[in-house]
């Protein structure tokens, strides 16, 4: 008998170069190049899969979706945590969830090429340059000296923490546990609060998983309470920050713009402000795509799918 597999969201083109598949004895492979939103042309895609290979938290698989996957028995996903997949409802359909695992260095790295892509306005004169325009149009804000602010210290936000204390930036960090202590040990002052946070900072970055407390986590008045000078960096969850207040706080300058790598949305819509807003660098979710990530997240995958066929599953995901 032969099993399909399908993997999910192969925007490159390279899942099946990045590890070798041929050694799934009986399994079938094909990639799907693009993200489905549509549920019913992803269910018809998929339907006939026993064994499903997702990126991240792309593809929402709820129960609805769940139950219109009849064949499916094994969910692999990139990473080891996915707040998109329902857990206790692939549990209840006998669905193996597995994951891989993930380098964080990537997104941090990304969190500074959009902070300093702000702080230097490198798409604008980059591309009067190609365009044969003015010849230096702006000036930059330097970095060192300056405060940044970090919403969320804890794996990435220590990585990025260490980077800013090599600019001899000052850091601030809040979120809602974190204590003096290890805000110390990255090298972190901890704020009062969230508003002191944004209140200081020159540039804040967000760290944070999302989740009920953290979704809208930045609304009009946190934003109206940042400096007018400084940039917001999100290459965390879109939903932390409320995109419509974002939108009006770049378009009524309340913050001099923001680096973004994530969206409520992705693809992010054609006719989305953020596309098109002067002061918005943005990337399209690039902080995990890179080639030591790639490396990792395929081979593992199908390292899973081989050792569920062996009857002993590893990496797996567990409701809570």
């Amino acid at each position: 008998m032969t099993l399909r597999c399908a993997v999910l969201d192969d925007y490159q083109g390279v899942a099946l170069t990045y590890a070798d598949w041929s050694g799934l004895s009986g399994v079938e492979v094909r990639t799907l190049r693009e993200n489905i939103t549509d549920r019913d042309r992803l269910a018809a895609e998929i339907g006939d899969c026993e064994i499903v290979v997702a990126m991240r938290e792309r593809t929402p698989f709820d129960a609805e979706l769940l139950r219109r996957l009849p064949t499916l028995r094994l969910l692999v996903t990139t990473g080891m945590r996915n707040a998109s997949i329902d857990l206790a409802a692939a549990a209840e359909r006998g669905v193996t969830v597995c994951g891989t695992a993930s380098n964080a260095t990537p997104p941090a790295e990304l969190t500074w090429a959009l902070l300093l892509g702000l702080a230097r306005h490198l798409t604008a004169e980059s591309n009067a340059l190609r365009e044969n325009g003015p010849w230096q149009s702006t000036v930059g804000q330097d970095l060192a000296g300056r405060t940044l602010g970090l919403l969320g210290l804890g794996r990435l936000g220590r990585q990025v923490a260490r980077v800013a204390k090599a600019f001899d930036m000052d850091v601030l960090a809040w979120s809602q546990n974190l204590t003096h202590r290890r805000a110390a040990d990255a090298g972190a002052q901890l704020a009062a609060s969230k508003e002191d946070l944004l209140s200081r900072s020159d540039f804040v970055s967000i760290h944070l998983v999302l989740s009920d407390r953290t979704r809208g986590l930045l609304g009009e008045p946190e934003l109206r309470a940042m400096r007018p000078h400084a940039y917001l960096v999100n290459t965390s969850r879109a939903p932390i920050v409320d995109h419509d207040a974002l939108v009006r706080a770049l378009r009524e300058g309340w913050i001099a713009g923001a680096g973004l790598d994530v969206f409520e949305t992705e693809p992010l819509p054609a006719d989305d402000p953020l596309r098109t807003l002067p002061n918005v660098l943005a990337t399209p979710h690039l902080g995990y795509v890179t080639d030591r990530n790639y490396r990792t997240f395929y081979p593992e995958a199908v390292e899973n799918i081989a050792a569920f066929l062996a009857g002993e599953p590893v990496r797996v995901l567990t409701p809570n």
